[in-house]
């Protein structure tokens, strides 16, 4: 009996979802990117986050389905100095690399 839930416990670990966000409104200059890696960090996320030049942030994150819709949530609200008023979610095929880190503003 135990080898068929070894074999489901192994499928659930290899289901990764991976999105890349597109975050506007106030949310430059209020602590975001740095509240995002907190909250990723926590959530044990993989990815990046980044100011873009047009004043939104981008991040992509990856994990499991259930905490990257956590993260999508947490993003919708932002930190309390931001005033989010668009998010947008692609899902991607980009690698998240092995860690959450911020990165240069392109």
């Amino acid at each position: 009996m135990t080898t068929p839930q070894a074999v489901c416990d192994s499928s659930q670990a290899s289901q990764t979802k991976t999105v890349r966000l597109v975050i506007k409104g106030r949310v430059q200059g209020v602590f975001y990117r740095n509240w995002t890696v907190e909250n990723a960090t926590q959530l044990g996320l993989k990815g990046w986050v980044r100011n873009r030049r047009d004043g939104s942030v981008e991040a992509l994150f990856s994990d499991s389905p259930d905490v990257v819709q956590e993260m999508e949530q947490r993003c919708r609200r932002g930190p309390p100095d931001a005033m989010v008023t668009g998010l947008q979610v692609f899902p991607s095929s980009d690698d998240p690399g092995t860690g959450f880190q911020r990165k240069p503003t392109v």
